[in-house]
């Protein structure tokens, strides 16, 4: 049975916290405990984790935003879930960043955390919604009003971060997956097959492929794909809908292809990168980046950048397969980061740009600056369409444009109504100091100059003359988003999660970014009490404190006098009756 957590907000009338001398005490209130208490634990909303339970009379849940906030210091700290329970129990600061003054208070089992995690895992799958993300928005969207930042600037960046799977070569992970389909048949099914699971269930996969001669690597993919092909069809009546016999089929279909002539292997070449990487994680991809290769997964960070706020708090995470391209996570970001935080301008690098998040940025009517745009750069000696200025319709259509010289054109659709064309004056152009290195060129039947392009290159235009526009302005708002990844990453040695699964993965960063968040706001405190310390005192307040001192000061010579004259009043005794 659910029910809301408010017995923090009674404090005790006496605790282990109270016992501890004054200088102590005010250390802990100022320390990421205390930050944490009062700006993540106090701002969470337990409402909508309700539906994790159930709707009858029955034992109580344990506090929802003690569980939320151990999972979130989980990640942010980068502990075990040993590790976890053990500061949980016995160390003051995490206690008091949950609400605890007392060392014996809150006790559980470490057990619940684990069905907490079930049900959470179980909500996302039914549901679509990762409630732990929702949480992490709704406590940053109450920092971000709490402390006045300005949310119309934002910078966004993605990174890597990989999955706890081992490395597999294929024939590794193909045996790999021969020996779970093997542990996945009843006792009768094993002794039938027993004779063909021989030459793979000895030992691990590993040991198989050491075994194995190099040379002959083709003969044995297809002896292995000719079993698997066979399993496919005698297994199906029993085990369609084992788990295993579906991953079976999805590696077969992803490693051999099945022809009159019978199964043929598909070369090392054609192979996706979406297809598996390892049974332990169905989900992790593969992607080359700098001609390094990656298994796992790529998070998307949004954070704050406005120059005039006081400190930037991340806004938003993002979790997907690494073969994710850069500006479908933007697109899919943008919806809700316009409709949380009002968002006008978005700074990213060169990844982020594409067709796929044009048509949201305009829809939106969001502006995006680059800091480097996909593909050849120019010829700076010569002009190109990022040079000429495009304005586009509510329809996402370019309607006019406008030549470096100023000449301004209506963008028509081509013959083939595959691309626009923007017909220029031939007079105008003939006379233009720029018409030797200009792309508007005249045609062999029309003397007018012609600028064809398709809406694609137009946006990509637009981009690259809003990112050359800013490295004029010698400004980048977009740098600094790099120290916020590692920040989010460093709980994680070597960006190596030590969870399964894209839920899993999503949940670790989410906790660390929303940590991360917290010591900021610890360290602007911090630094801001430091500057009132160090600032005089206004002359209002010297005015007051001196006048509260001389009071003092003559109140003492007239007590001090009237005791030396015996004026001093005497004291009334006690009367009984």
């Amino acid at each position: 049975m659910f029910k809301k957590n408010h017995r923090h907000l009674q404090i005790p009338l006496t605790s282990h916290v109270d016992e501890l001398p004054e200088k102590l005490r005010k250390r802990l209130e100022n320390s990421w405990a205390g930050i944490f208490y009062r700006e993540f634990f106090c701002r969470l909303n337990e409402a909508p984790f309700e539906v994790l339970y159930v709707d009858f009379p029955s034992r109580p849940n344990v506090p929802v935003n003690v569980l939320v906030g151990l999972e979130y210091l989980k990640a942010g700290n980068g502990w075990t879930d040993e590790e976890m329970y053990d500061n949980y129990c016995y160390d003051t600061q995490v206690r008091y960043a949950l609400g605890y003054r007392q060392l014996g208070e809150g006790d559980f089992d470490l057990r619940t955390l684990y069905y907490f995690r079930e049900r959470l895992s179980r909500q996302m799958q039914e549901t679509g919604i990762n409630l732990l993300d929702q949480a992490f928005e709704q406590v940053t969207d109450q920092q971000i009003a709490a402390f006045r930042l300005k949310t119309g600037k934002q910078r966004m960046d993605s990174t890597l971060v990989a999955s706890n799977i081992r490395r597999m070569g294929r024939v590794q992970l193909l045996v790999e997956v021969l020996q779970r389909v093997q542990r996945m048949l009843n006792e009768s099914d094993q002794e039938r097959y027993a004779a063909v699971f021989a030459p793979y269930v000895q030992g691990h996969a590993g040991q198989y492929v050491y075994h194995m001669k190099t040379e002959e690597t083709d003969a044995y993919l297809q002896r292995i794909g000719e079993l698997m092909q066979r399993l496919l069809v005698e297994l199906k009546p029993g085990y369609a809908a084992e788990p295993f016999y579906q991953v079976l089929e999805r590696v077969f279909g992803e490693h051999f292809l099945l022809e009159e002539k019978g199964v043929v292997t598909k070369p090392n070449q054609v192979l996706s990168a979406t297809s598996l990487q390892s049974p332990d994680d169905l989900e992790a991809t593969y992607r080359e980046k700098r001609g390094k290769g990656y298994q796992g997964y790529v998070a998307n960070l949004s954070e704050t950048c406005d120059p005039q706020n006081p400190l930037q708090l991340i806004t938003k995470i993002q979790t997907a397969s690494n073969a994710t391209d850069d500006s479908q996570l933007l697109a899919e970001a943008l919806p809700d980061l316009k409709e949380r935080t009002e968002l006008e301008t978005i700074y990213t690098d060169g990844g982020h740009g594409g067709p796929a998040s044009d048509v949201v940025l305009q829809e939106q009517q969001v502006e995006h600056i680059q800091t480097a745009i996909r593909g050849r750069t120019p010829n700076p000696e010569k002009l190109h369409l990022a040079n000429f200025a495009i304005k586009f319709n509510q329809d996402n259509q370019p309607v006019k444009v406008t030549c470096p010289h100023g000449q301004t054109e209506t963008v028509h659709n081509s013959s083939q109504k595959k691309a626009f064309v923007a017909h220029f004056t031939a007079e105008v152009c003939q006379t233009c100091p720029l018409a030797d290195n200009c792309p508007a060129q005249p045609g062999t039947r029309d003397s007018r100059c012609h600028v064809r392009f398709t809406q694609a290159e137009a946006h990509a235009s637009e981009r690259r003359r809003r990112s050359q526009q800013q490295q004029k302005e010698g400004r980048n708002l977009r740098a600094a988003v790099e120290a916020t990844v590692r920040s989010v990453k460093h709980p994680f040695p070597a960006g190596k999660l030590p969870v399964r699964g894209k839920f899993r993965v999503a949940c670790l960063l989410i906790g660390s970014a929303a940590v991360s968040n917290v010591r900021r706001i610890q360290r602007y405190l911090q630094a801001k009490a430091k500057d009132e310390m160090a600032q005089p005192a206004s002359s209002g307040t010297e005015k007051r404190i001196r006048k509260q001192a001389g009071d003092s000061f003559w109140a003492f010579v007239r007590t001090s006098l009237a005791a030396l004259c015996g004026f001093a009043r005497p004291k009334m005794l006690a009367v009984s009756f």
